[in-house]
């Protein structure tokens, strides 16, 4: 997997990728290439691609001593402004108030065969035999720091593991300003820049940019990766459909703040570079210190968007996900939220909870209220003890009533934050995350946010949580998180002499410790990842929490583009989907029970209704619905996703599909928002998965794989005004099921 061409030349490749990378005349680590497998290679040839012999006009000379030759016009692979090359670089070091001029000249390599998983830090890990490692370490004596960059790859992954270590050799400190994870230098291949923004209720709708000479960025600097924007971006080929194209894409195993950048120069050279977001960051280094970036993952594939989508997903399921939840399914949920908000006692969620027991529910979770004072959102976080009033025999009492009734126990917990009049907040004002002047202090959603750069707040979030886990054998926890990070100034970093602009990576770094702590002493339980919806969806979360809550908007018509889009760089398994109300709490749309669960479907399943005010007729069709859920619930968890229409401009119709290799059976659901008088029943979709060879039973008749794949699925028959008794679907917001099983 990795070879050693001679001194110079280094050769990572697998059964699907090849990356090279080379030593540049001036020591550094230059590019060479990234993409699909070249096979056999010789030192020849990474010569004759990474000939240095003609230097760009308009470029400086990197030194004297090394005829043509600037970094300006060279692949990099740890590319530093100022020495010559004018881009924006991955790292930036000062000493005092002067920035160095930095040059890390190659010193050696080390090769390694494991990755082992640890809980202290989200990274990508693998069994031995999984993957392979070359760690390069580079110096400069100059300036005495020291430089080790590290690839992972993985057997028969598209995808490449990025990460660098900075050491402070010198007896002076240096403070880091800019520390990237990472960066790719390549020819622009008429690429659009994808990304994956939005807002609070409408996460993850694809974006694009045309890239032509200039940059392009997205970022988040709210101290989470954020609703408006996700560290997954992508260059995609104009041109490119769901089939087609090579398509690279870059993602960060990190929840904090973060900037994605790409950058074009005057000869059409792209640099793509992610990591910590440089705005309000830096990181003091003593002698012998080190500081090392998140995890940077670069991915490949020659199969257009659902070629991505296997990708990212495969690899997120086997390399960042706990293996304890690889091809598990969870737990079909009842959530009380919309069904009782705070307004519940012992009595009304325990008769809730029989009620979803008996049509088919496996877990049990209870939402915000249950702890403090609860009655509304403006109290008793940071309380995390029950509330008398509403659990008069306790919590515990509460969730042995509802494992007796066979049913899972979870909870929802809001750690990082707190109400002003908590009692937690009245013991300790000084933990909050809060502007020196009294007068200014800035609040949301009535709540503040506490100093997670202070071990002592994370040590006793801690000891109040496993109290609740361990008295209520707890198999579930939504983790919200509801507000964003204003005023970032931290008593504790002030009392130890540490930068402000050290807090934001400090405070993730607390958030780490805290899920490390809990599945340390709780490696069972269950955790679902959740930021005011959707607000912390990246791989930071995953590594710790096998699903996240996507977005506060349940609507199945928003969830069409939000799920599409968080699909390009998160597996299937990742969402947490509830069939809620009609019409919908967050957008008032009213659409059938029909279409709510053939959205939520896809992924883990859950429901947040008020059983009791639905009819006998709805109960009974849930039932039908959770034993069809469950009757292809690992192909509706695991399988690979297909997407057959084209979701790049926000559709009216979406092709949804689902495929097992193994069992050769699959699920294709169409959704159509908006109906169409008089519409054509004459329409198909393709099937890109089926053999051609092959027949398949399609909701009962024989059809030929041929005609599947060539012709495709015949998209259901919509009502025209004359076709009443054989139409299939009707009005707006239509969906419509297909069962495929190869014969």
């Amino acid at each position: 997997m990795i070879e050693v061409l001679n001194k110079e030349m280094f050769y990572l490749y697998n059964e699907k990728i090849s990356y090279v990378i080379h030593i540049l005349p001036n020591g550094h680590l230059g590019h060479a290439y990234f993409g699909k497998k070249l096979g056999t290679i010789t030192s020849e040839d990474v010569r004759y691609l990474t000939s240095t012999e003609s230097k760009s006009a308009g470029t400086v000379k990197f030194s004297q001593t090394i005829p043509n030759f600037s970094l300006h016009d060279q692949y990099q692979e740890v590319p530093i402004y100022g020495t010559s090359d004018f881009k924006d670089g991955t790292l930036k070091v000062a000493e005092g108030d002067d920035s160095l001029y930095l040059d890390f000249q190659y010193i050696s390599h080390t090769i390694k065969k494991e990755k082992p998983r640890n809980l202290a830090v989200p990274a990508s890990f693998a069994e031995d035999g999984q993957v392979e490692s070359i760690t390069f370490c580079l110096e400069d004596p100059f300036n005495q720091l020291r430089l080790e960059v590290t690839y992972s790859l993985f057997k028969n992954r598209g995808t490449i593991a990025r990460g660098q270590k900075l050491t402070n050799l010198g007896e002076k400190k240096r403070k880091l300003l800019r520390f990237l994870s990472g960066a790719l230098d390549m020819k622009n291949q008429n690429f659009e820049f994808l990304h994956l923004s939005g807002a609070w209720l409408k996460e993850r709708h694809i974006k694009r940019h045309s890239l032509t000479q200039g940059t392009v960025s997205v970022g988040s600097l709210k101290g989470a990766s954020s609703h408006q924007h996700n560290p997954f971006v992508a260059l995609l080929p104009k041109g490119s459909d769901n089939q087609q194209g090579e398509v690279y894409a870059a993602n960060l195993i990190y929840s904090g703040n973060f900037l994605a950048q790409t950058e074009v120069d005057e000869w059409n050279n792209l640099r793509m570079m992610l990591g910590i977001h440089p705005e309000c960051f830096s990181w003091e280094l003593e002698q012998n210190a080190t500081f090392e970036t998140p995890e940077m993952l670069l991915h490949y594939t020659s199969e257009g968007l659902n070629g991505l989508m296997a990708e990212t997903s495969a690899f997120a399921e086997k390399h960042v996900i706990h293996p304890k939840w690889y091809r598990r399914n969870r737990p079909v949920v009842l959530n009380n939220w919309e069904a009782t908000y705070f307004d519940f006692d012992h009595k009304k969620l325990l008769a809730l909870a029989m009620e979803g027991k008996k049509i088919g529910i496996d877990c049990f979770v209870l939402d915000d209220g249950w702890f403090g004072q609860r009655d509304n959102d403006r109290v008793s976080l940071g309380d995390w003890f029950e509330d008398p009033r509403k659990f008069p025999k306790g919590i515990a009492a509460f969730g042995k009533d509802i494992h007796e009734l066979g049913l899972q126990f979870g909870l929802w917990f809001e750690p990082e934050m707190v109400s002003p009049t908590s009692e937690l907040y009245t013991k300790h004002p000084e933990w909050v995350v809060r502007h020196t002047d009294s007068s200014r202090i800035a609040i949301g959603r009535g709540q503040y946010v506490l100093d997670f750069s202070n071990p002592a707040v994370v040590e006793n979030i801690y000891e109040q949580m496993k109290k609740i886990i361990s008295s209520t054998d707890l198999d579930y926890i939504k983790w919200d998180m509801n507000r964003n990070i204003t005023q970032a100034y931290s008593a504790y970093l002030a009392d130890n002499q540490v930068n402000q602009t050290e807090f934001f990576h400090r405070y993730i770094l607390g958030v780490y410790r805290l899920y490390e702590k809990i599945l340390s002493d709780f490696p069972d339980i269950l955790i679902e990842g959740c930021a005011g919806g959707g607000g912390r969806y990246d791989l930071g979360i995953l590594f710790y929490s096998p699903q996240i809550w996507p977005s506060d908007d349940s609507d199945p018509i928003e969830r069409l583009a939000i799920q599409s889009g968080t699909l390009l760089g998160y597996p299937l398994s990742s969402f947490s989907n509830h069939v809620s109300a009609a019409p919908n709490h967050q957008v008032r749309r009213q659409t059938s029970l029909e279409i709510r669960t053939n959205v939520a479907m896809f992924g883990p399943l859950g429901y947040e209704l008020n059983l009791f005010e639905l009819s006998k007729n709805e109960l009974e069709q849930i039932k039908t619905d959770i034993l069809f859920y469950k009757k292809y619930q690992s192909l509706l968890t695991f399988g690979r996703f297909y997407q057959l229409t084209e979701v790049i401009d926000q559709p009216n119709e979406y092709g949804w599909a689902v495929f097992d290799e193994e069992s050769r059976e699959g699920l294709v659901c169409f959704f159509r928002i908006l109906t169409e008088a008089n519409s054509s029943n004459r329409e198909f979709i393709k099937v890109p998965f089926v053999r051609e060879n092959k027949r398949y039973s399609l909701n009962g008749e024989n059809i030929s794989g041929n005609i599947l794949k060539k012709i495709g699925i015949r998209k259901p028959y919509q009502f025209n005004s004359v076709n009443g008794e054989i139409a299939q679907v009707a009005g707006d917001y239509q969906s419509f099921v297909y069962e495929l099983q190869e014969l």
